[in-house]
């Protein structure tokens, strides 16, 4: 039964506190389209591939973790001009939720990294402009590098890199997905085992080597599909609306 778009977009403010959170994504509904949606399409990117397959699904929302516009927009033209043509003529809601979903502390992208593993202590972790957007916690268990990498391999579908400069068995982790390399001194300095983020960058080899971490990236693509996939399970529960997962990987 279809939902009033209006009414999926005040839960999904409201749930997220989108409000709340400073970000430089706009979150929140991007461009508006249909009033009545009973299909929703979930993915981790906005462009013009992951429209054109929720046209094809017939979704009358695509709910996004990377929205198209961040810090507000000055023009409209080239690829963002085509893209909110195209979602304009279709009549295609988007909806993106960036950190308010990285953070949340049920639906959040982060939260379900960490829970994947048997874990316990659980805190967050990740100062980021006045937020916490990341977690750490205790292995029930200790855990070598690689076993943990292949785990989230396995269950992401993805590959995973790593940076071996710690302990051999590793006793405690802290988790901030995509781009969150920032968090590597905060790591360090907890006496974090082990760090784990979607995407490297050139200067963690040397902050990690120097600083005795353990570092596993994930692929930032991968290592961020779970929260729009719990989202979209809330919302069936919430609106008894459908909801169907646009797979569209990148190569970082």
């Amino acid at each position: 039964m279809p939902a009033s778009r209006d009414r999926i977009v005040s839960y999904l403010n409201k749930n997220l506190d989108i409000d709340k959170i400073k970000d430089a994504s706009c979150n929140g509904l991007q461009v508006q389209g249909a009033e009545s949606v009973a299909m929703v399409g979930l993915a981790v990117d906005a462009c013009m591939a992951t429209y054109k397959k929720a046209v094809q699904k017939k979704c009358q929302m695509l709910l996004v973790h990377h929205g198209m516009i961040w810090t507000g927009l000055t023009s409209i033209t080239k690829s963002i001009h085509s893209q909110m043509a195209y979602l304009i003529k279709q009549n295609l809601n988007l909806y993106a939720a960036h950190l308010p979903l990285d953070m949340h502390g049920v639906l959040g992208n982060n939260i379900l990294l960490v829970n994947m593993l048997k874990v316990t202590d659980v805190k967050p972790f990740g100062a980021y402009h006045g937020n916490m957007i990341g977690f750490e916690a205790r292995l029930c268990e200790p855990l070598t590098l690689d076993k943990i990498g292949a785990f989230y391999s396995k269950h992401l579908r993805g590959t995973y890199t790593k940076l071996a400069f710690g302990k051999n068995k590793i006793r405690s982790i802290a988790i901030v997905s995509g781009g969150g390399s920032d968090a590597m001194n905060e790591a360090i300095d907890k006496n974090i085992d082990c760090f784990i983020t979607g995407e490297p960058s050139h200067w963690n080899h040397h902050t990690a080597l120097e600083g005795q971490l353990n570092v596993l990236y994930l692929g930032h693509y991968h290592s961020e599909t779970l929260g729009v996939k719990a989202l979209g399970r809330n919302l069936e529960k919430q609106f008894e609306i459908k909801t169907v997962f646009i797979d569209e990987p990148t190569l970082v």
